[in-house]
């Protein structure tokens, strides 16, 4: 009966999937305040946790706890501030210098290409093959630099307005994080007495055992990235602004937010980093070329191995394909979290391996 049950049911899901994705479409948008508290409470336990181990009070339970957690949120509003009032100012500046300087750094590529042309006949007729038109091509980089800050301005309204609009369900998720931080201790023995008392003691164990490897893996993870990024976004800063580079305020803060994205982040600042002094001094944009690349080495051989270690515990190679394919399904989101998501499987696989080994007697020696 069980069996037949199951294949009517299976049926039925086959044939009224628009029904049941409409369904869990309504359970997400119900409950999307609670898992935004549930995430925010993740983030925000990582600093507070560290903070709650510092403080003098500590044999003042509640009291320690309530410091830590106001701290945390003071810190997290003034990073948010500085962002607003330091680097964003920056950045339409930014803007507005480029507007007044690629239309010059245009021309002159074009009179290089002409003596060039001149000096060498066959890069000349190549040239001409390609039909490249500077005048248009001035003229649309100007049109798009005169219309990039008005689009900014535009985006920026109307992600504002999105915000304004999920306000409730931030406030109402944030005021469920406070309740999460300040109750954790309770809502994790009552999570375990509600698996004890419908699952066997082996599947709760297990269960409990996946979960707390799962929090260890995020929690070193996000401590370890935001440390590196930090680290790595005052290194450049210090020597972008001591060889006299451009905009480098503005690219320190691009360093230091897209090296929260293994592998492929730190390439995405280089490039967009060179571009920018590219526009101002081509000889100064192969200069930063020549140190993003000592200062990667310095950060993938010396910084990334004693800040983060072996938190996350995945080969290189892991890493790249979790990278890729959270990226191809989620975006920026799924390189944040493909990564230590992969790491707690391959952790579980590995075990799961050497049990089934051990189990059919076959020595370690063989599978080198």
């Amino acid at each position: 009966m069980g069996i037949v049950a199951g294949a009517i049911l299976f049926n039925w899901t086959l044939q009224n999937m628009t029904t049941i994705f409409a369904f869990l479409g309504i359970i997400i948008k119900l409950t999307t305040p609670f898992l935004i508290g549930i995430c925010i409470a993740f983030i925000l336990n990582v600093p507070m946790r560290v903070l709650e181990s510092k403080l003098p009070i500590k044999k003042y339970a509640k009291l320690c706890r309530s410091v830590s957690l106001l701290l945390t949120i003071l810190i997290m509003l003034v990073l948010v501030l500085v962002v607003l009032f330091i680097v964003i100012p920056e950045i339409v500046q930014t803007f507005e210098t480029l507007r007044a300087m690629v239309p010059g750094f245009i021309d002159r590529i074009a009179a290089l290409s002409e003596q060039l042309s001149t000096k060498l006949p066959n890069l000349g007729t190549w040239l001409s093959e390609m039909e490249m038109d500077w005048n248009k091509i001035r003229q649309d980089v100007f049109n798009f630099l005169q219309s990039g800050a008005a689009s900014i301005l535009n985006s920026t309204v109307s992600i504002a307005s999105s915000v304004f609009s999920g306000i409730f369900n931030f406030i109402l998720g944030f005021v469920f994080a406070v309740y999460i931080l300040f109750q954790k201790e309770n809502l994790t023995r009552q999570a375990k007495k509600l698996l004890y008392a419908y699952l066997s003691e082996e599947r709760t164990e297990r269960i409990v055992s996946v979960c707390t490897l799962t929090n260890r893996t995020f929690s070193k993870f996000i401590t370890g990235q935001c440390t590196e990024a930090v680290i790595l976004g005052l290194l450049f800063f210090i020597f972008t602004s001591l060889f006299r580079f451009p905009y480098a305020l503005v690219i320190s803060v691009l360093v230091t937010c897209t090296a929260f994205i293994p592998i492929f982040g730190a390439f995405i600042a280089c490039l967009i980093g060179a571009f920018l002094i590219l526009v101002t001094n081509p000889v100064k944009a192969f200069w930063f070329v020549v140190l993003f690349l000592v200062l990667q080495q310095i950060e993938g051989n010396i910084i990334y191995p004693r800040v983060v270690g072996n938190s996350v515990g995945l080969p290189a190679l892991w890493v790249m394909l979790a990278v890729t394919i959270g990226g191809s399904l989620m975006g920026i989101a799924g390189m944040l979290i493909s990564v230590p998501l992969c790491s707690v499987l391959y952790v579980l696989l590995r075990e799961s391996i050497s049990r089934r080994l051990v189990e059919k007697y076959i020595p370690t020696e063989k599978t080198l």
